[in-house]
Formats: structure tokens, sequence, C-alpha cells
């Protein structure tokens, strides 16, 4: 990734062009700029910001110069500058810094939609969140606590461990030093979970299957250690398995769905009832760096370029 300098673009119909704050930095980014995901070279990375609407396009309504915005699924954040459609722009409430909108944004409607409709957390359920102390994985154990759920998440580190267990895990597993799948045993008394979230793919992927009770769910919603090997569905018969690879842009199909997602995760926020942890923050011309400590586990919580 280089800094560069290119001009203000302008708002098409429909659209509004922001002054852009801060902008997220997530996984999605990486593997965009990987080749993973397909993408038209040289693109402006980044889909998550929060700023101040500077331009209206033609035929936009509801939104005025000035007003404070947050926002993703748009490339092209990674900049002082960027267009959005307005139909994607969350006016940010009053109280709510740009950071904290930018922060919980991405990740929160992600985490909103694991807990609620990828599986529908019980109470009384023990869930298990790979990869504990990443943005997601704060947000979601805080939100599978909230529903009722005993959580166990898997970390790197003890430092790593703590954050996870400040969120409210009931118990953090050291991957680095025991088995996650014979803590999972152990903890279920050897009926096995009804749910695995797994945002790491190629280094867990296996044995998050075996963690599954039977008809359990495996929820493959990310690939930071690499991609999964082609699966034989035939693999699934051992206990019946689910497994699904969801996005977030199916769980905010409908204006509607994406204000409900919102108003839930920037309400718990003002309640007091959700904490995002800011792990990181960079300049924009540290991107790459930021890239580099994201992928090598070096972050914990949210990552921000602060523009």
């Amino acid at each position: 990734m280089e800094l560069v300098d290119l001009p203000v673009p302008s708002p098409a119909a429909g659209q509004v062009l922001v002054k852009i704050e801060v902008s997220g930095v997530n996984f999605i980014d990486v593997y965009l700029r990987e080749g993973r995901y397909p993408a038209v070279l040289p693109f402006v990375p980044g889909q998550e910001a929060a700023g101040t609407v500077a331009k209206l396009g033609a035929g936009v309504s509801g939104l005025a110069v000035g007003d404070r915005v947050a926002w993703n699924g748009t490339r092209g954040t990674y900049a002082e500058f960027a267009c959005a459609p307005a139909a994607a722009l969350l006016k940010i409430p009053e109280g709510m810094s740009s950071v904290q909108a930018a922060a919980c944004l991405l990740q929160g409607l992600t985490a909103h939609y694991l807990a609620h409709d990828a599986h529908t957390i019980q109470a009384g359920e023990t869930v298990l969140i790979h990869a504990g102390a990443g943005g997601v994985g704060l947000l979601l154990t805080q939100m599978a606590k909230r529903l009722g759920a005993r959580v166990l998440t898997t970390v790197s580190s003890q430092q790593k461990a703590e954050l996870s267990l400040a969120a409210g895990a009931d118990k953090v597993i050291l991957y680095t030093v025991e088995s996650f799948v014979e803590e999972v045993k152990r903890q279920t008394d050897g009926d096995g979970l009804p749910v695995v979230y797994d945002s790491v793919g190629k280094t867990t992927f296996d044995d998050s299957l075996k963690c599954l009770r039977p008809r359990g769910l495996l929820v493959l919603f990310g690939a930071s250690s690499g991609a999964v090997p082609a699966l034989d569905p035939i693999r699934l018969m051992a206990g019946s398995l689910y497994l699904t690879r969801p996005t977030l842009k199916d769980y905010v199909r409908t204006r509607s769905e994406l204000e409900r997602r919102a108003a839930d995760v920037f309400g718990w926020m003002a309640g007091g009832e959700l904490n995002v942890r800011v792990g990181a923050t960079y300049r924009l011309a540290e991107a790459a760096q930021a890239h580099i400590d994201l992928t090598g586990r070096k972050t914990s919580g949210k990552v921000l370029l602060m523009i």
C-alpha cells in the first residue's frame, strides 16, 4: 500500500461526500489487498468510517452538510474524503464520538448478527468464540453474555486472556499451551457445543468441528490464519453437523434491518452495556503497518486509522 494524492471525489446521484475523521481497519481489507477477495487494482482500501458530510449528491434527502455520520460497506475509506451511498449512512448519536462510531460499526453489526441470527444464542447455552480478544470477539462475548450464554474463548497470550475475561468470558483457553478441543470436552462433560464462532479459519477449522455436539453449528465468519481447504460434506456426517459461512451484507440487506442492528449497538454503547475497546490507532500513512500488526496478531480490540 502506498499513500498517494488523488482528486477529491464528487458524489453521484444518491451519494454523499464525507470528510473522514476515522477509518476502521478490518480483516476484509486484508483479504482484498491479498487478492483473497476479488478487487480491481489499483483501489483505495477500507470500507468503514466516520466523519462529516461535506457535499450532497443529487436526490439526497434527510442529510445536511455538517451532519456527523458513520457507515460500512463501501470501499475507499483509507482516505481524507470518500463518497458513500446515502442509504448506507447512519447519523452518529449525540454524545458519541467519531472514534466510537467507527470502532463499533462493522464489528458491532457483525457480532449482532452472529449472536442473534447466524445462530440464535439461547440462555444457558455454552458457546465457543475464537480470537476472544479481537474486535469482534470482545463484542460477541458481551452480546452472548447479555443473552445468558456461558462463554468460552480462545486467545494467544495471557494479556489477551485478561482482556477476554474483562469482557465477560467464563473460561479463556490459551490455545498456545493447551488443546481447546480437550478443554471444551472438559467444560461440557464430553457433550460438545451447540455452536462455535470461528474467525480464524485454516488453523482452527478441523478442531472447531470436533468441538460440536450432534447437530451443532460451526459459524465460520473469517480466515485470519488462511483459507480453509476444500471440504467434503461427508465430514459433516460425524454428528450431522451444520456449517455456515455468513457475511454482514446479507444481514443488513434492507435499510430497516441496518437501522435496527445499529440502534441496538449504539444504544447499548450509550447505556454502558457494551464496551468497545480501541486496541491500536495509526496515522493514514501507517496503514501498511496497521495491516502488518493486525495479521501478525499483535493487536487486540479495534484497529483504527486516524485521518
